[in-house]
């Protein structure tokens, strides 16, 4: 099951082909088109056909007829699609008021999490439906062409199943958490919670994902039965993702590098041995600058991962409790004012970094063969991104070549 986006495209999009011209900065994320790690090319053009990027360079060599209808960038500069690769949009109810008293000062917990659940366990499966579309349009309108979205706040077989349905209609990329707390109906029993989970909560959910994600951490699920959840999922043909060190120290990281993981996502709280071992393995670490935000939290050690080789993805967590933001640009800005990565490693962690999260390479990158996933910016520059928070600078978006925004 290979992940579409944030809604699914159409036979038809991109059918024509289309030239974006006079672009001030091409972002590639493919170093053998152009400047650094970024593949930078200045003064470019971007030719788009058939929902793929069909050229890619200084758009003094755009190859004749190239496409039958051109879009003038004014200088302007053009990336990649965002790839948001970590999401909990199917869910019902607000806590306002539980952000609010963190504002005050209480600490975040994950106890939080069961308020949504009651709210998402109560809901009509047509309020879950409008509620995950208006986060994905959304998302789309800052220019996120890819997402990943969990269930996680139905926590029966039911509703588990349910979730993923409503996610599994606005992308390809779901993910089955059923391991995310243990409900209250099981809150003197959590091995028996995680039978469920194991057992016939999987047999319902797992013909509906492609990933499997336990949130590893204090107030959740320790590492024998995180262990167990995963390979439960395994061995239903899901592939691995993890909550790992979140709110404290733990062993979600050394799991995720041990199952393979595609991610392991949070890891504010390392210790050198797990930063030695995500350096030594295929696990990226997903970076969620807006829970650190929204709960007054420590940022993760971004520098730290990066200069050991451990490769990075920033996600926005978008959450009811502790990260209610759909907008990768503002976790960019975030990342290089608290997080200590430059503007180019966060616009490739947003971009390629949350693609290798996925273990897609279709998306992520502007390079000939790349899904035409392409972000324009009204501003010359991707550094703008961070240098210019909070300002709506996305100005148009193609998605597998059809413009869906702008």
């Amino acid at each position: 099951m290979s992940g579409q986006g944030p809604e699914p495209v159409s036979e038809a999009a991109g059918d024509r082909g289309v030239l974006i011209d006079r672009i001030g900065t091409l972002v590639t994320n493919d170093p053998a088109l152009g400047e650094g790690s970024l593949g930078l090319v200045r003064d470019a053009a971007l030719v788009l056909d058939g929902g793929v990027v069909a050229w890619a360079g200084p758009r003094s060599r755009v190859p004749e007829g190239a496409a039958d209808e051109r879009v003038d960038a004014g200088g302007r500069a053009v990336l990649p699609g965002f790839v948001d690769s970590h999401g909990h949009l199917v869910f019902a109810g607000d806590r306002t008021a539980e952000f609010a008293a963190r504002m005050s000062g209480r600490p975040y917990t994950a106890g939080g999490i069961r308020t949504t659940v009651a709210a998402t366990r109560a809901a009509p499966r047509d309020e879950l439906d409008r509620t995950t579309a208006a986060l994905v349009a959304e998302a789309r309108r800052s220019g996120t062409t890819t997402i990943e979205c969990k269930s996680g706040y139905g926590l029966t077989v039911a509703d588990e199943r349910r979730s993923l349905e409503v996610a599994a209609e606005h992308t390809a990329e779901v993910t089955f958490l059923g391991a995310h707390v243990v409900p209250p109906e099981y809150a003197d029993r959590p091995d028996d919670y995680v039978d469920l989970v194991c057992s016939a909560m999987l047999d319902a959910c797992a013909p509906v994902a492609r990933w499997i994600d336990v949130f590893c951490d204090r107030g959740a699920f320790d590492g024998d039965q995180t262990r167990a959840v995963l390979r439960a999922g395994a061995a239903r043909g899901l592939l691995p993702r993890v909550h790992a060190n979140q709110l404290g120290p733990g062993p979600g990281v050394q799991i995720a590098v041990e199952v393979d993981a595609a991610s392991a996502d949070h890891v504010t709280h390392v210790t050198d041995d797990d930063v030695e071992a995500l350096a030594s393995s295929r696990t990226v670490a997903t970076l969620l600058p807006g829970a650190e935000f929204s709960t007054r939290a420590g940022y993760p050690d971004a520098r730290r991962l990066i200069d050991a080789g451990v490769p990075v993805a920033l996600a926005a967590d978008c959450n009811p409790g502790s990260s209610y933001t759909t907008n990768m640009p503002f976790c960019i800005a975030v990342a290089v004012r608290d997080m200590r990565m430059t503007p180019d490693e966060a616009v490739w962690a947003a971009t390629l970094g949350g693609a290798r999260a996925l273990r897609r390479d279709d998306v992520g990158h502007l390079g000939v063969g790349a899904r035409a996933d392409v972000v324009l910016l009204d501003a010359p520059s991707h550094v703008h991104l961070s240098y210019r928070p909070g300002v709506p600078l996305v100005t148009g978006v193609w998605q597998a070549g059809r413009q869906v925004v702008g």
